[in-house]
């Protein structure tokens, strides 16, 4: 399910950053994961490490095809990807 150019700045508009995951021409977009889903993300993912993947394809999920988070092979296809949507500044520390 590709996205026109005109829908994805829609999504950029209400979501910030939109990220297009691929896998086996199954699509699906992602927006960035927010401190609260990251959250989740990390105690569920505790004991189940797939977890922590589960919430964020929910969690951020703008649209896409439905096998991704349905079929196992893609969902743990695409899941070696999904941190590379949680994005970070380089932070200074200074003793004073």
């Amino acid at each position: 399910m590709e996205l026109t150019k005109e829908q994805i700045q829609e999504l950029k508009q209400k979501h910030g950053k939109v990220f297009k995951l691929s896998c086996d021409g199954k699509i699906c977009y992602l927006k960035t994961p927010s401190r609260k889903t990251l959250g989740y993300a990390s105690v569920a993912g505790k004991d189940d490490p797939l977890k922590f993947n589960e919430v964020i394809l929910r969690d951020c999920w703008l649209g896409g095809d439905e096998e991704i988070r349905k079929d196992d092979e893609l969902f743990i296809s695409v899941g070696s990807q999904l941190a590379n949507i949680i994005q970070t500044k380089e932070a200074e520390l200074e003793e004073l």
